[in-house]
């Protein structure tokens, strides 16, 4: 980039309002939505398959101690305790066995273990005197199945209660507690390789979104700077297109545009320069014409009449010329007016009509072959003035005696218009450039006949506005035949 004068596009862009922030900050939401699908559903999976393996484990441990408690008819501590004693706890924190009544027959835990776990010293610890006073015991009397598990610190708190039942009737209730601190462990230690995991993931996040955005604003950047490099006249800069994405397609476009530029400003150039050149010299004779009069006192009448005679005459050079560069303008400014059906048959007719005249002090010959019914849409204006300027140039650059012959028919899905004369013809090296504007192949010529160079510019330039090819063909000394293809 080259340090010029800020302009608009160089204004400083507020920081939230950069794309690079934009996208960064689109990249970190979506991060954060992914990073906390992360922590949440595995955690939450992997807990509720514990949960579910915890639930069924005590369940069957429950099944196991009830199955052996029902075939006592009747409950008492001492039987109960004797059943209990034979069983494995299989590492459970504590067991409960009630009567109906909820009142305790059995508990694993010793009495210094109750006060640990938060029962009162002073509470008595004979059976008949306490009660299972918890919510899983009485949902177990009435027949229920019950099962509560909650993670607490690195703990799994695991609880189970099933009713005992003897011929149908409930004579008691079990209740088992289990502290699964393994099964807590893992989980904490799954919730910390997922908070890990989430760290490396942002981290690494974070530098691809940063370097994505840069890379992506820096080639948006290097387009605004060409964008501008451009707007400051520089028509031949060119951008590397890389890659195959959007931002490639936009580059290519982009020089696409500034090669039309850059043809635009070279053709506009050397506009300005040959109709600068062609205005300055009929107004160079006209002013040496007045010059001559203005410092001669003793100028004969019939020298004054040819000299007045020949500044007319640049006059009305002067007047064609800029009527021919109005009418180019209009053409490069304008879009083509409405269309319609015309026959180019009549069209041609009326420029014959009007060109009589010349072709007749021109001692030039027009034959005609005009086809009726050889129609096309365009606009008439545009039709007749390039009839009118092939003609015209037929005529003028023809010889004493010569020929012209205009011929319009149709072939296939064309209607062709061919203008042909038996003139001076042109040379092969300047048959490339004679459509281009203010060239003339023989400019002393061009002078006797009061051609401006910009006929056939005018007739390219309409032709190419309706997709109508134009064809040259043209031996020098023998004459030149010009062809113009219209698309039906």
């Amino acid at each position: 980039m080259d340090s010029r004068t800020p302009g608009k596009a160089q204004q400083k862009i507020p920081f939230f309002s950069r794309l690079q922030v934009k996208y960064a900050m689109s990249y970190l939401a979506i991060l954060a939505l992914v990073l906390v699908l992360l922590n949440t559903y595995p955690l939450l999976a992997a807990q509720d398959l514990l949960v579910s393996s915890k639930k069924d484990s005590l369940r069957s441990q429950a099944a196991v101690m009830s199955s052996a408690l029902m075939e006592l008819e009747s409950l008492s501590a001492d039987q109960v305790a004797r059943v209990m004693n034979r069983l494995d706890s299989m590492g459970l924190e504590r067991i409960l066995v009630t009567d109906p009544s909820g009142l305790l027959l059995y508990d694993s835990l010793t009495q210094q273990e109750k006060e640990e776990d938060g029962g009162s010293a002073e509470q008595p610890t004979s059976p008949q005197y306490q009660y299972a006073l918890f919510q899983e015991v009485v949902l177990a009397l009435q027949g229920n199945d019950v099962f509560y598990s909650a993670y607490k610190e690195g703990t799994l708190l695991s609880t189970a209660a099933a009713p005992i039942v003897y011929r149908d009737m409930t004579i008691g209730a079990i209740y088992i507690r289990d502290r699964d601190e393994t099964q807590g462990a893992l989980l904490m230690n799954l919730q910390q390789n997922l908070r890990t995991i989430s760290l490396v993931l942002a981290v690494i996040a974070l530098a691809v979104s940063a370097l994505f955005s840069r890379v992506l604003t820096a080639r948006i950047g290097a387009l605004l700077g060409a964008i501008r490099v451009v707007g400051e006249g520089e028509y031949g800069h060119r951008l590397q297109p890389a890659g195959k994405d959007e931002l490639a397609h936009l580059a290519e476009e982009f020089n696409q545009l500034t090669d039309r530029l850059q043809t635009t400003e070279e053709v506009r150039r050397r506009f300005v320069s040959d109709a600068s050149h062609e205005l300055k010299t009929p107004l160079a004779s006209i002013r040496l014409l007045a010059d001559s009069i203005l410092q001669s006192e003793e100028m004969d009448r019939e020298t004054l009449r040819d000299f007045v005679s020949d500044i007319g005459e640049e006059a009305d050079r002067l007047t064609r010329i800029t009527e021919h560069l109005l009418s180019l303008t209009r053409l490069d400014s304008l879009p083509v007016g409405a269309t319609q059906i015309v026959d180019l048959a009549a069209v041609a007719r009326r420029a014959l009509s009007m060109l009589a005249p010349v072709a007749d002090a021109a001692q030039v010959t027009v034959e005609a072959s005009l086809r009726s019914g050889c129609t096309l849409r365009c606009t008439e204006d545009d039709l007749y003035q390039i009839c009118f300027n092939l003609m015209e140039n037929a005529i003028k650059y023809n010889l004493p005696g010569g020929k012209v012959f205009v011929s319009v028919c149709r072939d296939g899905d064309q209607v062709l218009l061919e203008v042909a004369d038996t003139g001076i013809g042109i040379p092969e090296k300047y048959r490339e450039r004679i459509f281009e504007r203010f060239f003339r192949v023989d400019k002393s010529r061009s002078k006797e006949t009061g051609g401006t160079g910009l006929g056939l510019a005018i007739v390219k330039h309409i032709a190419q506005v309706h997709d109508a090819p134009v064809e040259l063909d043209s031996v020098e000394g023998q004459g030149t035949t010009i062809t113009v293809h219209f698309p039906e």
